[in-house]
């Protein structure tokens, strides 16, 4: 499993202790280091079921400075995937990649269909 989070966030934080109290495997990667690509985002939007505007770090600084929230409603989806892979900062995290799951954001219940 791939895990990736800003090693700052706290909501990360918890799904990092979640996962280690868990005994699962996973490889961990900073999201402002290596931000997700345009094709790594591509897949997981497909793999989670989710509509692409739950990847977007809602309570992030970055969006709010960039006024995303009333921006978003007119750009393709192509146009947000750029956007999301031009910085890891307007990612919502943590991402926990599986082989058949994506899940974003930490809900305990959610993660529970990992172990």
């Amino acid at each position: 499993m791939l895990f990736i989070e800003y090693p700052k966030c706290s909501t990360c934080k918890k799904a990092k202790k979640y996962l280690d109290d868990k005994n699962i495997k996973y490889e961990d990667r900073n999201i402002v280091i290596d931000n997700p690509t345009k094709d790594e985002l591509s897949s997981w939007i497909k793999m989670s079921s989710k509509d692409i505007n739950k990847f977007f770090n809602t309570s992030g600084l970055k969006y709010r400075e960039l006024n995303l929230k009333d921006k978003l409603k007119e750009m393709s989806d192509l146009e947000k995937i750029e956007l999301l892979s031009s910085d890891g900062m307007l990612v919502k995290r943590p991402i926990i990649v599986s082989n058949d799951k994506v899940l974003v954001g930490f809900k305990e219940s959610e993660w529970e269909s990992l172990v």
